[in-house]
């Protein structure tokens, strides 16, 4: 065999793996279901249709509140201070830093604020894994994880971003 056909069949075998790999924990997560009840669901910012989905477990009675990430003008604006958004009970939050690990140490804060011992995050399947990461480094409860679609044309930007995240996540701030 050539050394040009050995080397093609390495990195056949390497884009496979690679593949296989972005499936399992980016596209299609192993997540267990979400739990019937919760003390909060904590909608995190981003991509997809999040608000949906938060609302939507709401009404199903996983939780009587709803925490929703929002950016600092969303977080100006007069429907997050009111506490009740279509008939919702809502929590804004501004995540400081405004990333994921942001969003942990907030959600940490607020559930020592608000005596919170579970939380169902919502995400996209690219975040749900990290997501839960950073939040289980912060916060002692149960975190559990239901996610939004993502638009078919955010995933290619959201593989390559979600992928360094995450290894930024596991190498660099490995604590909250």
């Amino acid at each position: 065999m050539s050394r040009r056909r050995k080397l093609m069949i390495i990195i056949a075998v390497a884009v496979l793996a690679a593949a296989g790999l972005t499936a399992h924990q980016l596209v299609w997560p192993d997540l267990p279901p979400v739990p019937p009840k919760a003390d909060a669901i904590v909608q995190l910012g981003g991509a997809g249709d999040r608000r949906a989905v938060a609302f939507d477990l709401w009404r199903q009675g996983r939780a009587p509140v709803v925490a929703i990430s929002v950016p600092d003008d969303e977080f100006r604006t007069g429907w997050c201070g009111k506490g009740v958004y279509r008939g919702i009970p809502v929590i804004c939050f501004h995540r400081k830093p405004f990333t994921t690990r942001g969003e942990a140490r907030a959600i940490a804060d607020l559930a020592a604020q608000h005596g919170w011992h579970s939380v169902i995050l919502v995400t996209t399947p690219d975040q749900a894994k990290r997501a839960e990461l950073r939040v289980d480094r912060c916060f002692t409860g149960s975190v559990a994880v239901a996610t939004a679609r993502l638009p078919l044309a955010d995933w290619p930007w959201q593989i390559l971003y979600q992928w360094g995240a995450t290894l930024k996540a596991y190498t660099l701030e490995t604590t909250c």
